[in-house]
């Protein structure tokens, strides 16, 4: 753990309940209640001896395994999961399927042919094309970054394998993913454009392993698709390295991977219901499917699982004034399918607010909000009690989303957003390192604990959070 002591943890929470009640005396006090008295208990336990959620993480990265959206895996990763959640007692279990593109993955190898011959460890990125069937060798041209690349002459690049190398930053808060990350999501569609034969970029991630990093990508309108690859870290220093020498370089490319037509997928839906069906919905959750090349232990068996145990905190505590929907969503990693799906099912439904698991397993150290400016007072509320907890406010307000959440919030329902520590997430993320050894069984406990208080204020508040002003879609 690296803050804090786990034994003292609870009496952190019970520290919160109380000043939530002294600084804000015309709230319901979470004492005066029975119910929020013994769910008090139950959030104390959480933080103590927390089961459930490494339950479910280790029973679906073990009984299911890699969950790649549209796949088999996680077809049978719902039903797992609707069997899960009903065993657990929620309430009104169901799946909601929707249709996704399939794409087969494949093999991916490379190699040096000249002038220092050698083998490359890589990894193709979601969408990529295949190679010829007898492969693809050509010289390697290479850029320092995505612009330098937007800016090349074509004839420069057509007929070439374009190389793009950068270096990702490690943050608390993730931040260098979005700016860095966009080499991976468009840098093949630029590249195609330009008639590069194909595309290889520096893995977008933190680590020196021999591991490379997939991710999503989409090919833009006059884009025809080519070979799209992520190198390992250190072979992205090799391949720099042998073009420092100054002499041609030549790869050889044989890549399997298609696009095999329509697959189904599905958000898997459970709920705690309310004493007040007309209070409105707080929906918490996190996405069911994961990348093939891991066991999606971090990105997001981790996430559903710290959801699903905060959720049975509160149930075990009574019922809660608004009901908790849970979602597990489908396709996250190959476009926020599951949330756009959700968005368009339950546009007319009355929403209160959101919250989401998807940045891994370490310790919340801060949240975040996108809320209208009359509900920032309750959200100054909502600070007292998660402070104890070592939580604190970040950013400015309009700054909280997440991934699936991002595509309901464009309906104006607003969005608290716990913020994990995310300094080691990307040497993981996207990775086959993805696995269960890496979640930190001390700081899930405290991930439990404060979704659970999280969830617990917001359903439980009786102030009614109005939309936050945007675009409809």
């Amino acid at each position: 753990m690296r803050t804090g002591s786990l034994a003292s943890f609870p009496m952190k929470i019970l520290h919160g309940i109380a000043l939530l009640s002294a600084i804000v005396p015309s709230l319901p006090a979470f004492a005066q209640s029975p119910a929020l008295v013994e769910d008090a208990a139950t959030l104390r336990d959480a933080a103590l001896s927390d089961s459930l959620a490494w339950d479910i993480t280790e029973q679906l990265t073990t009984e299911i395994g890699p969950r790649q959206a549209g796949s088999d895996a996680e077809a049978r990763a719902r039903d797992w999961a609707v069997a899960r959640l009903k065993a657990l007692g929620f309430a009104n279990v169901r799946v909601e399927t929707f249709e996704v593109p399939w794409w087969e993955r494949g093999t991916a190898k490379a190699s040096v042919i000249a002038p220092y011959p050698q083998p490359l460890t890589l990894t193709a990125l979601g969408n990529s094309a295949a190679t010829p069937s007898k492969g693809l060798t050509a010289e390697v041209v290479a850029f320092e970054s995505l612009d330098a690349l937007r800016a090349a002459a074509a004839a420069s690049i057509r007929g070439k394998i374009v190389f793009v190398t950068h270096r990702m930053t490690a943050t608390q808060d993730g931040s260098h993913y979005g700016v860095v990350g966009a080499i991976r999501r468009s840098g093949p569609s630029v590249a195609s454009k330009l008639g590069a034969a194909a595309i290889l970029i520096r893995s977008i991630g933190t680590d020196n392993h021999r591991v490379p990093h997939t991710g999503s990508q989409s090919w833009a309108d006059g884009a025809t698709p080519i070979p799209a690859l992520a190198l390992a870290n250190p072979d992205a220093d090799q391949l720099e390295r042998i073009l420092k020498r100054g002499k041609p370089v030549t790869v050889s490319l044989e890549v399997t991977a298609r696009a095999a037509g329509k697959r189904m997928s599905g958000n898997v839906i459970a709920e705690v219901p309310g004493r007040d069906p007309a209070a409105g919905v707080v929906l918490i959750g996190g996405h069911l499917d994961s990348w093939d090349e891991g066991t999606g232990a971090i990105d997001d068996a981790s996430g559903v699982a710290i959801t699903t145990a905060a959720a049975k905190r509160i149930m075990d505590a009574g019922q809660p004034l608004r009901t908790i929907r849970l979602v597990w969503f489908g396709s996250e990693e190959i476009g926020l399918f599951g949330g756009a799906a959700y968005r368009e099912a339950h546009r007319g439904e009355k929403h209160h607010v959101m919250a989401e698991s998807d940045f891994g397993a370490d310790r919340v150290w801060r949240y975040q909000t996108s809320v209208a400016p009359e509900a920032l007072p309750s959200m100054r509320r909502l600070g007292a009690a998660l402070a104890p907890l070592g939580i604190v406010a970040g950013g400015k307000n309009g700054d909280a989303s997440g991934s699936d959440i991002s595509e309901i919030q464009k309906l104006g329902i607003p969005v608290i957003e716990l913020g994990q520590d995310g300094t080691r997430y990307f040497d993981l993320h996207h990775t086959a390192d993805d696995t269960l050894d890496k979640v930190d069984p001390q700081d899930f406990r405290r991930q439990v604990a404060v979704m659970a208080v999280l969830a617990y204020y917001l359903a439980e508040s009786p102030q009614a959070l109005p939309r936050v002003v945007r675009k409809t879609p």
